[in-house]
């Protein structure tokens, strides 16, 4: 879900990596809102609570998961109902389970299904009914309502896992009595699965790294003058460093975007003399036609030629090795992209330097 749900609240400056959920809160009616959720722990359910106080709001059914027959629901301004045969697919201890593991992963720590499966790598590679104790534990501490998928097989769903952790005349979850039979089933496909992976792993190595080497590049910050010896500030396209592009040279990578979004020639030049980036706006002038399909290729032959024309911040971005390139306080839409293209620059450039 977190993959697909993001969001994040500042706190004192620092940017708190967030995501949502629906649930209903009562408040008189069913409210059908957004759970908010945050890597400090922090809900927001119209209230602030942790986790504990979400337990807490479970218990008074001010977040709702039993659903009244005939009670009145609203989803705002999309309209009102009532419910009718009404069903509820979790209960309280696996619903904050859930929300516990959507903390791990917002904090980059493995959730019940990634603690589940480092128990299962345990025994696998032991054997021992230790280990099968300890993977069962891990098993069944994964919330009910996510506890299918956990091999992340939708064929198999978790059956090799509910057998493999339950000792030979013990009971599945499902109510399956476990054989030696059984344990051989599910140790052929672990075994069959690591296969499979360990060919995975080799296309991949072949590739490249997977995960970048260098850590992320963060460029949150204006920069408002030129430096002796710049950092990655310089990447940022207020960087006052000339840009050349079509006999015209441009103060900033700013003003040459803006520039080339008209096709006013008086308007152009102005934006070229305006005095600072902020100001290099094409909000007077008229924009160019079909400008949102072509604002990415412009943008990427404005950070061509600001690196192409200035080696040493060619260096910069060269620098950067295979880090990720986070780029804040564009705009929305650039906030998403720009890391992107310098990224795509980055690489152009060591492909131009490889002689590819």
């Amino acid at each position: 879900m977190i993959k697909q749900r993001r969001t994040y609240r500042v706190v004192d400056g620092e940017r708190i990596e967030g995501t949502w959920r629906p649930v209903f809160i009562r408040n008189g009616a069913y409210h059908l809102t957004e759970l908010y959720i945050f890597a400090d722990g922090m809900i927001n359910c119209w209230e602030w609570v942790d986790l504990g106080g979400l337990r807490r709001k479970l218990a008074d059914g001010w977040v709702a998961l039993d659903l009244e027959e005939g009670a009145e629901a609203s989803a705002h301004d999309i309209g009102t109902w009532r419910f009718a045969d009404p069903w509820s697919g979790s209960d309280a201890e696996s619903f904050l389970a859930e929300v516990a593991d959507e903390i791990d992963v917002l904090n980059n720590r493995p959730d019940s299904t990634g603690r589940c499966h480092q128990a299962l790598d345990r025994f696998l590679a032991s054997g021992t009914e230790d280990d099968r104790r300890a993977l069962r534990a891990a098993y069944l501490a994964i919330p009910e309502t996510v506890r299918l998928y956990a091999l992340g097989d939708m064929d198999a769903k978790d059956r090799p896992l509910r057998l493999i952790c339950t000792p030979v005349g013990g009971t599945t979850t499902y109510r399956e009595v476990v054989t030696e039979a059984d344990h051989a089933e599910a140790e052929q496909y672990f075994a069959e699965r690591d296969r499979w992976r360990r060919k995975q792993e080799e296309a991949r190595a072949a590739d490249g790294p997977q995960d970048p080497r260098d850590p992320t590049v963060i460029l949150d910050s204006y920069a408002l003058r030129p430096s002796v010896t710049p950092g990655v500030e310089a990447l940022r396209n207020e960087y006052p460093v000339p840009v050349d592009l079509g006999g015209l040279t441009f103060p900033t990578a700013t003003h040459a975007y803006w520039a080339l979004s008209t096709v006013d020639v008086e308007a152009r030049e102005a934006i070229r003399d305006a005095k600072g980036a902020a100001e290099a706006t094409a909000g007077r002038a008229p924009i160019r036609p079909g400008w949102a399909q072509l604002r990415d290729a412009v943008m990427h032959t404005v950070l061509r030629a600001k690196f192409g024309q200035n080696p040493d911040l060619a260096e910069i971005l060269v620098g950067t090795g295979d880090a990720r390139i986070e780029y804040h306080g564009f705009s929305r839409y650039w906030d998403g992209r720009l890391g992107r293209l310098l990224e795509l620059v980055r690489s152009e450039i060591a492909a131009e330097r490889s002689g590819f």
